[in-house]
């Protein structure tokens, strides 16, 4: 399977936003082209299809920042909104919406008009579990992503960020997970 390496319309989204990420920035990218990577694994695209699996990784955890918070799926969701709004094409906004939405739902997606969403979902995962739930991918695939792209400490960010979120919400400390 081939793995993308640069991809413009990635580069170009999270380049506009490196401010709002800050130190993150690389960490977060590198994750965003392991998401990417993982789906076009699952999922053989159109242009459009692509592009949606793009939009919505770069968007998906941006909610995080500025304030590193853990509660962010509606801030992301936000954020992608407003890109495509200025990007003329609102006809995505419920497939993307969905897509970020449901992408820590511990569960398979089930007969959503949008297929993407599973795809996603299944992607994030991947990466999300540091390649123990791989879905069929082979172990030699997610370890030359992750090759490719390296961690940079960006689960450990989001494992501080879960830790400070457990003392300020100790009843829900993972708002963002979903069955």
């Amino acid at each position: 399977m081939k793995i993308h390496e640069q991809i413009p319309l990635l580069e170009s989204i999270l380049g506009e936003r490196s401010e709002i990420i800050g130190s993150q920035y690389l960490p977060y990218k590198n994750h965003v082209y392991r998401v990417v990577n993982f789906c076009f694994a699952f999922h053989e695209c159109n242009e459009s299809e692509t592009e949606k699996i793009v939009i919505a990784g770069c968007f998906h955890d941006l909610g995080m920042w500025p304030n590193d918070i853990v509660d962010y799926l509606k801030p992301s969701i936000e954020l992608a909104k407003k890109y495509l709004s200025e990007n003329h094409k609102e006809e995505w906004s419920k497939e993307i919406e969905l897509m970020i939405d449901l992408h820590h739902k511990f569960r398979e997606v089930k007969n959503c008009e949008y297929p993407l969403v599973e795809v996603f979902r299944k992607g994030d995962w991947v990466d999300a579990s540091l390649g123990l739930r791989k879905f069929g991918l082979s172990s030699q695939y997610v370890q030359q992503v992750q090759e490719t792209f390296p961690n940079l400490g960006f689960h450990d960010n989001l494992l501080r960020l879960a830790k400070e979120e457990l003392k300020r919400n100790p009843l829900n400390p993972l708002p963002m997970m979903k069955w």
